[in-house]
């Protein structure tokens, strides 16, 4: 995956859709719209943000209409339910600890910080904490990367998908 800088228009769009500054943007890691070509859906943090805070939120998900996505899935049992797949799927566990090795291998690559190395994002490699953090996963990473988030984005596909997004600035 090459790291593209974000421009300031990607910065100003996704503190809009956040309704805070950013911190730490290293890239936009995925984008809605055909071709992938619309608004920052992902963006890639620095393992450290400027101000000496250990991040381990190395994929987060910034665009509403996949955030909302995501939290109606969280809101009905979803985790549990993949969690509980992860018990009782042994090439599905592997698959999620293959996961968490290529995060932490990533963040690794964006920079080393002791306080969170090790620890990946979003309850891998044991169980799911957050399905935002994993579908985040899956669009920068692309396909066949993190099963659970390609699941939860299989899921969302009939409320949204990022060639479909409507969201626009305001």
């Amino acid at each position: 995956m090459s790291l593209i800088p974000p421009t300031q228009t990607d910065l100003d769009t996704v503190t809009q859709q956040l309704g805070r500054p950013v911190r730490g943007v290293r890239a936009v890691a995925a984008r809605c719209g055909p071709d992938g070509a619309g608004h920052p859906s992902v963006v890639e943090t620095e393992p450290r943000l400027p101000d000496g805070t250990p991040f381990p939120t190395l994929y987060y998900l910034t665009c509403p209409r996949a955030v909302a996505a995501t939290s109606t899935l969280e809101s009905v049992g979803v985790m549990r339910e993949l969690t509980d797949e992860l018990t009782a799927d042994p090439e599905l566990a592997a698959a999620y600890r293959a996961a968490h090795a290529s995060y932490l291998a990533r963040r690794e690559a964006a920079g080393h910080v002791e306080e969170i190395a090790g620890v990946s994002a979003g309850g891998m490699p044991d169980r799911v904490k957050c399905l935002h953090v994993l579908v985040a996963h899956s669009l920068a990473a692309g396909p066949g990367v993190n099963p659970l988030g390609d699941r939860a984005l299989d899921l969302m596909s009939a409320t949204w998908t990022p060639a479909r997004c409507d969201w626009t600035p305001a």
